[in-house]
């Protein structure tokens, strides 16, 4: 059983796969408390439901690109058969996960996105580093970023891991109402990084507080 918070089908807002129909699956209950979270209402809203029920849901949509969030979902055990099940069967299945839980179960085939936190967060000393070493070609790196301590913190996570060499794409998110994209796109020139600048298209197709985007 897994105790999902919504499943819905929208336009990817983040990662390499930003503008293209997903379907969502949130599952409920995270052990961070971000600063900047604009998910709380995972925290505890959700309902338990059958793997089997799950999969009927997301079959409804007609989409093979899924992506697995939360909250945090290595919370629940039950989200490795649902992975192996999505991947395995024809779907391309996206993992956005905090990191600071060990992403050593991740099936081969599943695109890991780690959300590596900055201190802006208030929750950067809960970051499991060892989950960089995981990381596969495929899998992505996202960094959000409140500000210049946050960059500074994030270019020193890469440099001192060497994550760019090791992953599809690494992301520099602002975050959102907070830090100016603009401002970060021009530390970013400044230091000639080898990141993209990434913003939230569903923020602003669908605004900053709607739900199920």
């Amino acid at each position: 059983m897994l105790t999902i918070n919504e499943i819905f089908y929208s336009i990817q807002g983040e990662s390499t796969f930003a503008g293209q129909p997903c379907v969502f699956v949130r599952l409920t209950a995270c052990d961070l408390r971000c600063s900047w979270c604009d998910t709380q209402y995972a925290f505890h809203d959700g309902q338990k439901r059958s793997l089997s029920e799950v999969i009927k849901e997301i079959e409804t949509y007609k989409c093979q690109l899924v992506e697995i969030t939360g909250g945090e979902p290595l919370l629940q055990d039950d989200i490795y058969p649902l992975m192996t099940h999505l991947s395995t069967h024809g779907w391309t299945v996206l993992l956005e996960t905090g990191g600071h839980h060990s992403t050593e179960r991740v099936p081969s085939k599943v695109i890991t996105i780690l959300d590596v936190k900055c201190p802006g967060s208030g929750e950067s000393d809960r970051n499991d580093l060892t989950n960089l070493n995981r990381l596969r070609q495929g899998d992505e790196l996202k960094f959000v970023i409140k500000d210049r301590e946050d960059y500074d913190f994030a270019c020193d996570v890469m440099q001192r891991h060497a994550v760019a060499e090791q992953v599809t794409a690494v992301h520099f998110s602002p975050v959102h109402g907070v830090l100016d994209p603009k401002q970060l796109s021009e530390w970013i020139l400044a230091d000639g990084l080898q990141v993209r600048l990434q913003l939230q298209a569903h923020k602003y197709i669908w605004g900053p507080t709607a739900r199920s985007v």
